[in-house]
């Protein structure tokens, strides 16, 4: 992980572990250890924050709207360290595949979007219909069932991408929390193979 990013809702960033007495990484493993055994992620490893970044580079001509911020989501330091545990538990049974094109360095939404618009294009030249559908995560549960993944694995990784909270932090003005219902949080270590 890499040090001076901004600190989780908490107030603890990757510093605060580096630098920390030898003791706590033990009971962090621990914690761990027990989240993994009882199959259930504290609520608390689930709360980031977003910080709302302007696309526009002069507000002067034009009024803004939220079309014009993009969300930078932050998540707690804790709960990124324990991603990492996850995605090196998960890796042998996820594979980045070649038609992969979302959250991939290098490959852009957008080559997808050409790739998939390309295809259609294809298939009404030629006369065909051409059906699309997407993937959504309890079919992901399914894929990794048949690869014989642990029901309490199985259990963790639902458990942490269901039911995420996140507030909006403007200057100093914190939002309401919210609730997202499902998906790996932006910037999470899992999204490119979830």
């Amino acid at each position: 992980m890499k040090r001076c990013k901004a600190s989780g809702i908490d107030g603890l960033s990757v510093e605060h572990l580096l630098y920390s007495h030898p003791a706590i990484p033990v009971v962090i493993s621990k914690l761990f250890k027990l989240i993994f055994d009882c199959g259930y992620v504290p609520g608390g490893f689930k709360q980031s924050y977003i910080v709302p970044i302007p696309k526009i580079r002069d507000c002067r001509t034009k009024a803004i709207t939220y079309d014009d911020f993009r969300g930078i989501a932050i998540s707690k330091v804790i709960s990124k360290v324990f991603e990492h545990c996850l995605l090196d538990y998960f890796q042998i049974y996820l594979k980045c595949g070649d038609n992969q094109f979302g959250f991939k360095k290098g490959v852009e939404c957008s080559h997808a979007m050409q790739t998939v618009r390309n295809v259609v294009d294809q298939y009404i030249k030629a006369g065909y219909t051409a059906n699309l559908c997407a993937i959504d995560h309890h079919a992901l549960y399914t894929k990794l069932m048949k690869r014989r993944v642990p029901n309490n694995r199985l259990d963790i990784l639902e458990n942490w991408l269901c039911g995420s909270h996140a507030c909006v932090k403007w200057d100093n003005l914190w939002s309401y929390m919210f609730t997202i219902n499902s998906g790996v949080r932006q910037g999470s270590v899992l999204s490119q193979f979830i």
